[in-house]
């Protein structure tokens, strides 16, 4: 993964929990990168390791720390330089989830070792859709939960999600029923 992702990991738990915090998350996963690089691309395995032990010093799940890492991810890349490509990418939510593949293919330009999911919307209705979910990367399905839930508040949008499939469950792909309701 690129650099950007875990700088982005570093600043929610350093805005969150401290910088000694951090410390303690990079000590116990045996991470010996001072600073990420946000164009510099890492090995998934330093992500994970990341997140692993900071389920351990913070005393949550793996889930949920992907899940908050995934609302952060939202605010957090508009803030890096990419809000105005998100801002082009839909005026609403179920537009944003539409263009979701699109947006990436704009992202290869910059990171071109990128190795993006894909989002697929089906059985789109005036206040419901499925999103389909497809990744080579696995655990990462609490993320899209996460990221889902931040791209309401951006398009301040009540949001329900429920997961329909389940790859882990051995399902082809991840699905899910993403009900909202614009504020």
């Amino acid at each position: 993964m690129y650099g950007l992702v875990n700088k982005a990991i570093q600043n929610m738990v350093c805005s969150r929990f401290g910088e000694e915090t951090w410390k303690q998350i990079k000590h116990k996963a045996e991470v010996d990168v001072d600073v990420f690089l946000s164009m510099e691309g890492y090995p998934d395995d330093i992500t994970h390791k990341l997140v692993k032990s900071a389920s351990v010093v913070l005393s949550l799940s793996s889930k949920q720390i992907m899940q908050a890492f995934g609302e952060f991810w939202v605010q957090y890349t508009a803030q890096e330089g990419y809000g105005e490509m998100m801002d082009l990418s839909g005026d609403t939510l179920p537009e944003f989830l539409e263009n979701l593949d699109n947006l990436h293919a704009r992202v290869e330009v910059s990171f071109p070792k990128l190795q993006p999911p894909s989002f697929e919307c089906t059985d789109m209705k005036e206040n419901s859709l499925s999103l389909h979910y497809r990744s080579d990367r696995q655990g990462l399905t609490p993320m899209v939960i996460g990221l889902i839930k931040g791209l309401g508040t951006r398009f301040d949008t009540e949001v329900h999600i429920t997961q329909t499939l389940n790859r882990d469950e051995g399902a082809e792909h991840d699905e899910f029923l993403v009900i909202y309701k614009p504020n």
